[in-house]
């Protein structure tokens, strides 16, 4: 495997991903969900299904980046397939939902995109 700067970050991406997924899918009506979410315990209970789902999203997310980095033949196109997806849902859930998904999501994805068309 190639340890270069863009496929460090994709990693730390993908284990964010697998954070999120642990949050919205296990975490979500306990207390360090309700914090990271800044939720009710009544709404956590009445969106933990849809946030399960998210989170289940989240999930497939970080096996794409996780396949990126593990293939051979066209990994790169894998890699920035995944690392855009994550970008544009960052925006979209920044508009939508919280304006710190910009900073936690789409940032490192678009920075790891950069690193990677740099093939650094």
């Amino acid at each position: 495997m190639d340890f270069s700067l863009a496929n460090i970050l994709i990693g730390l991406v993908a284990l964010l991903h697998v954070y999120i997924l642990v949050l919205e899918m296990f975490l979500w009506e306990k207390p360090s969900g309700l914090r990271a979410f800044r939720n009710t315990p009544e709404k956590a209970a009445l969106t933990r299904v849809l946030a399960a789902n998210q989170g289940l999203y989240n999930g497939f997310l970080a096996a794409g980046l996780v396949w990126g980095l593990v293939a051979d033949e066209s990994s790169f196109s894998i890699k920035l397939f995944f690392l855009g997806c994550i970008a544009i849902a960052g925006v979209f859930g920044a508009v939508t939902a919280a304006r710190k998904i910009l900073y936690i999501q789409t940032f490192p994805a678009c920075v790891a995109i950069i690193l990677l068309w740099l093939q650094i």
